[in-house]
């Protein structure tokens, strides 16, 4: 499986993003998507995942409320809306597949920059 994330960019606190990540390959093998993000010096920190059947979500707590995690299994492409960004959300932000829930994420996206100024 091979994932290519887009859409970040540079953005002022309070707006928006939506970043996409889409899936070739081996799809029909993956269990769940889901998006983390690294900023500089921190650890690697899961934001959200989206159940490839059935379609359930799950949040890191620093985004619940302004992210949206969403899936177009026609286009194996999954979607972060960042709605009511905050500079502490800037980072690099990977999109990340695996095969089953016992597995860890073994698939992995280039990253996309996001950037928010204050």
């Amino acid at each position: 499986v091979q994932l290519q994330a887009s859409g970040g960019g540079l953005v002022q606190a309070g707006g928006s993003l939506r970043l996409s990540c889409a899936a070739t390959g081996r799809t029909f093998t993956v269990y769940d998507m889901a998006w983390f993000r690294q900023a500089p010096g921190k650890e690697r920190e899961f934001v959200a995942a989206i159940r490839r059947n059935g379609g359930r979500t799950n949040y890191g707590d620093s985004v619940k409320g302004r992210f949206t995690i969403s899936g177009d299994n026609a286009k194996n492409t999954v979607y972060l809306q960042m709605n009511s960004l905050k500079p502490e959300d800037t980072g690099v932000y990977f999109c990340t597949a695996r095969d089953s829930y016992s597995q860890a994420y073994g698939y992995w996206g280039q990253g996309t920059q996001v950037t928010v100024s204050s």
